[in-house]
């Protein structure tokens, strides 16, 4: 953990305090306002179905600007270099292409309130029990991430205990949701998405200008430890693990691009609830594709810091040279912004990383308390209860999952980079979710014994992978252990699953359509267009492939 006292600790003053002021009024009345439109539990769960698609395209953005962007990214641009673009342009544009074309017709058009109702649908009990537990605990596990993040930015600036500081921030990220569910969260994360922005975008800039430009900036790294090849994207030897450039690439590209990236970003309720609270098809198939835009420009305001902060600041160029002193790579932003902002915009810089943090938080928190909700206690627990009855239980699961968090904030303090952490637990819980829901989706015959069997055995082999990593069998610095292990857990839940099928009865066609993708008519996959809907720039496929034409363009020009 951070030292009380440390070397990290920001001098704010008065207007700083006032800025940070302001945006949580802003926060707590958002959440005050949202509770008034909350009248049953889809109301505070899924925001009754009724937000535009830009609100939800920027909430699906913002969800994921948490401490997995803000400094898991700059620590591994701090790190790794220019690599680290790949978690945006292979590792997650694509994905969410695939999301908004192809997958949510099947889950909006479905009706279903959660990714792990849909398993339900598809396969059963079983599997639909193993999905919701292990997709409650990543929540549990990953909120920790936010909070304990949330906690240093807390600690330096006012100089709390970090335990107090990881209350403390708690109960704000707390309050809003109880008060206002999924809606207080959503228009929380557009607020906080332009806040972000305007945060991090001068902080780069000052850090361009402080270093000679660009220019300015590869000279000065290709003069560190990390070489010249840290200013490329390709082929990213560091960031894999792997020192054979094919090795790399194929690493990359099946690991982290199709693998996690698909895992994550297709099956991922965090970030599908947002495109589920759309007002129709067309809404929540634009969801993620509007998102992919700004999503493919984060890069130039987190990942550039990161590099900048590893030649600018002595202690953490020390830090890389060495391996060893007083700060990590987790703290490359903040002692950015501790070194290059006057006061005013260091207010601002800082309300920008509190924004990211809660907005990832909130995030975790509003889907795990549909998921307790709906998919656990009202369906194995306590059943057949009037619609308050799991409204208020939705409240009281977003007050435990808070202090779970707290304890869980705790594991996330004793990485020095944060993105290694959260790599490993996506290849645990997303990779292999991935198989058993693009198998299903698109092969009729696979069954409901498969589904769960699938699940269990690709969670087990990523983490032998990891046992067999952290004894030192499987040799793989960077995150390459994760982009195996992800692999790996992909490879075989995909083929259990298939044996398994084969030994096992499918279900009845006719209880298939809509879940798998032979079986369903065409006007079923497809929105009908509204007047509304006709222009050009709210069709889905032509705005994937806009995206996808810029992320080819983007990757050639850094490759």
């Amino acid at each position: 953990m951070l030292p009380q006292e440390s070397i990290l600790r920001l001098d704010a003053t008065a207007i700083d305090y006032v800025i940070i002021a302001l945006y949580f009024v802003f926060v707590l009345g958002i959440g005050h306002l949202a509770r008034r439109a909350v009248s049953n539990s889809l109301d505070f769960f899924l925001s009754g179905r009724s937000l535009p698609a830009w609100v939800t395209g920027l909430a699906f953005i913002s969800a994921n600007l948490g401490a997995i962007e803000i400094m898991g990214m700059s620590a591994n641009g701090a790190q790794y270099g220019m690599a680290t673009v790949h978690y945006f342009w292979i590792g997650a544009v694509p994905a969410m292409l695939f999301l908004g074309v192809v997958m949510m017709p099947f889950y909006y058009g479905s009706k279903v309130r959660s990714v792990p109702e849909f398993m339900l649908r598809r396969f059963g009990k079983p599997a639909h029990l193993v999905n919701a537990i292990s997709f409650a605990l990543a929540q549990l596990l990953i909120a920790g991430v936010n909070l304990f993040l949330l906690a240093t930015i807390v600690n330096v600036l006012l100089g709390w205990p970090i335990w107090v500081s990881v209350i403390a921030a708690a109960a704000i990220v707390l309050s809003y949701i109880t008060l206002g569910g999924l809606s207080a969260a959503i228009y929380n994360e557009v607020l906080q998405f332009f806040v972000i922005v305007a945060a991090l975008l001068p902080l780069t800039l000052a850090g361009l200008h402080k270093v000679g430009g660009w220019q300015g900036l590869v000279d000065k790294v290709s003069a560190s430890p990390g070489g010249a090849e840290q200013m490329s994207a390709w082929p990213g030897n560091a960031l894999s693990g792997f020192s054979n450039d094919l090795l790399s690439v194929i690493g990359i590209v099946f690991g982290l691009g199709f693998v996690l990236s698909f895992g994550y970003w297709t099956t991922n309720f965090v970030e599908v609830q947002r495109a589920m609270a759309s007002k129709d098809m067309s809404a929540a198939r634009r969801t993620p594709i509007i998102g992919s835009f700004p999503k493919m420009f984060i890069p130039f305001i987190v990942v550039i810091p990161g590099i900048i902060a590893a030649v600018l600041v002595p202690e953490l160029a020390k830090f890389k040279a060495t391996g060893s002193g007083e700060v990590d790579y987790n703290d490359a932003l903040l002692l950015l912004i501790r070194d290059l902002l006057p006061n005013g915009m260091l207010g601002l810089a800082i309300t920008g990383l509190l924004a990211s943090f809660m907005a990832g938080m909130a995030a975790n928190l509003s889907s795990f308390n549909t998921v307790m909700s709906y998919d656990i206690i009202e369906r194995y627990v306590i059943k057949d209860r009037p619609d308050e009855f799991y409204l208020r239980t939705g409240r009281w699961a977003t007050v435990a999952g808070t202090l779970v968090a707290i304890g869980t904030a705790a594991i996330a303090s004793g990485y020095s980079n944060l993105m290694d952490y959260l790599q490993q637990l996506f290849s645990f819980f997303n990779a292999p979710l991935f198989a058993t829901f693009i198998l299903g989706m698109f092969w009729k015959r696979m069954t409901a014994t498969a589904g769960w069997v699938g699940l269990v055995s690709g969670t087990a082999t990523a983490i032998l992978v990891f046992v067999l990593s952290k004894n030192g069998v499987i040799d793989l610095p960077g995150q390459g252990a994760s982009f195996v292990g992800a692999g790996a857990a992909f490879v075989v839940d995909f083929l259990i699953s298939v044996v398994v099928s084969v030994a096992t009865r499918p279900k009845p066609e006719s209880e298939l359509v809509g879940l798998v993708y032979s079986l369903t008519p065409k006007e079923q996959r497809t929105e009908v267009a509204a007047a509304r809907d006709r222009g050009w720039y709210r069709r889905p496929v032509l705005l994937a492939g806009i995206s996808l034409t810029l992320i080819i363009i983007l990757n050639i020009v850094f490759r």
